[in-house]
């Protein structure tokens, strides 16, 4: 028995990776969020499976139903939307696992960032421009950011930052953000990348939020902020290079 931690996807189920939907089609039983994980992944579960929504359930809770497929010797299907590498809160389900002896792996999946990306056509590292990728949040009810995380911080490098979690507070991003990137600084924000209700904003700092407001995001959205949103006349990657040496 083994419990599978299989990242879902940003949301489109034709983005969940082959080995993450062969494992669905595998295990008898399958918890996931039903604000996050569209039934169209859940369609892929065995005929008869035990499917267990876990949006209003808190760590214990979900922590006994694996045990107890453990007992049962059912693999499990514990669904993460995006990548659960990050904000995903795996590492404490990993740690409750541990401690009770059941064993689990993890399939990777399509994070958010990527997808929000996709959905603007845009390269995060442009030669010349950006080389680096600030994946974050802001705090507001979550748990506390760690000391030197916070946006002002972080926003000295000038890196392309990505933010998830965050489009609640975003007039307190914009205001974290505009000392160092300045108020012209291009914007994007991708609400339910990868689905059939997408919606991208495209600003800067000075009207992002504005925007976000005009349009009523309220969650499933991700910010990028950086100079490649807006990169034109950059540099060939050398890479490709005719004078690259190739031996």
């Amino acid at each position: 028995m083994t419990v599978h931690f299989i990242g879902a996807g940003p949301g489109a189920a034709d983005l969940m990776t082959v080995r993450g939907r062969d494992l669905i089609a595998a295990s008898p039983v399958c918890l996931y969020a039903g604000s996050l994980v569209p039934d169209e992944v859940l369609r892929w579960c065995p005929p008869g499976a035990r499917l267990v929504d876990t949006a209003n359930m808190v760590l214990d809770d979900i922590v006994a139903e694996l045990v107890a497929a453990h007992g049962r010797g059912d693999d499990v299907a514990r669904l993460h939307s995006g990548d659960p590498s990050v904000f995903s809160a795996m590492a404490e389900q990993l740690r409750r696992l541990d401690a009770a002896g059941v064993p689990y792996d993890v399939t990777p999946g399509v994070p958010a960032f990527a997808a929000a990306a996709a959905a603007l056509g845009r390269e995060l590292t442009v030669p010349e421009v950006a080389q680096t990728i600030v994946l974050t949040r802001t705090s507001a009810r979550a748990t506390p950011m760690p000391p030197g995380e916070d946006l002002a911080t972080l926003g000295r490098s000038r890196a392309t930052i990505v933010l998830h979690l965050a489009v609640q507070r975003i007039d307190a991003v914009v205001a974290e953000l505009v000392p160092n990137y300045g108020d012209d600084c291009p914007v994007a924000v991708v609400a339910r990348a990868s689905r059939e209700d997408e919606l991208v904003l495209r600003g800067t700092l000075a009207d992002i939020a504005g925007k976000v407001r005009e349009a009523g995001v309220r969650r499933t959205a991700v910010i990028i902020v950086g100079s490649v949103l807006g990169a034109e006349n950059f540099a060939d990657s050398h890479l490709y290079s005719a004078a690259r040496c190739r031996d």
